[in-house]
């Protein structure tokens, strides 16, 4: 099954069933397909890339970020205790990075989280500038598509504009942005053209009030379907 999984798809880390990992302790094991035993070079080209400044201060604040969210992380054995909310989390990762000005790129669906959103980062000091998907009021015939393939066919539909969201954010020199909400490709294209990095508040799931990993959790029940195209 391993041969055949690493000649089908290389690197299957998902399939992984060693009972310690390599990638987490020395002692452990790695199937056949193990990106740690395999793949050696690319690890040693990703680790130089840490060596620009900026990316380092990055990746250890993100680390740094990471072990705040948990409580009494020096008791033997160690028991996960989360203690933050993302929205803290990137409340105190901004904080860590010494940003003040924010960009906020949100899905007009989400207009009042996205408000709400914001009012916290203003409140912690920070400088936000958000942009609504909708920006530009671009018809959909813009892109092609014909009456019957808008949300609501004989009206008027604006485009969703990730593009113009970035470059807006881009103008105004924003350090760190967050997406909340933006559609699936809509977000691919808004983290392709934006010059800041970004983090994710809220991904996009309308069936599941945007929790999208409740689809996996259900695989067996409800959401079977998923299994069984």
């Amino acid at each position: 099954m391993e041969k055949e999984i690493e000649k089908e798809l290389g690197p299957a880390c998902a399939y992984c069933n060693a009972k310690v990992r390599l990638c987490r302790s020395e002692e452990g094991e790695g199937p056949a397909f193990c990106p740690t035993k395999t793949k050696a070079r690319e690890n040693q080209v990703a680790l130089q890339k840490y060596a620009d400044p900026e990316t380092m201060d990055f990746a250890r604040a993100a680390s740094l970020q990471e072990a705040e969210c948990y409580l009494r992380r020096e008791e033997k054995p160690f028991v996960p205790r989360p203690s933050k909310t993302r929205v803290e989390e990137i409340v105190e990762f901004a904080q860590k990075m010494g940003y003040r000005k924010l960009g906020v790129a949100f899905c007009f669906g989400l207009f009042s989280e996205a408000a709400t959103f914001v009012r916290i980062l203003e409140k912690h000091g920070f400088e936000v500038i958000s942009v609504c998907c909708k920006v530009g009021r671009v018809p959909k015939e813009f892109l092609g598509l014909g009456d019957g393939e808008k949300v609501r066919p004989g009206t008027y539909e604006t485009m969703c504009n990730p593009i113009t969201q970035a470059e807006i954010l881009n103008d105004a020199g924003t350090e760190f942005n967050v997406l909340v909400g933006l559609c699936v490709g809509h977000d691919a294209l808004f983290l392709k053209h934006a010059k800041a990095l970004n983090t994710v508040l809220v991904v996009k799931d309308r069936m599941l009030g945007h929790n999208s990993v409740a689809a996996l959790y259900g695989i067996k029940g409800y959401f079977y379907r998923l299994m069984n195209p």
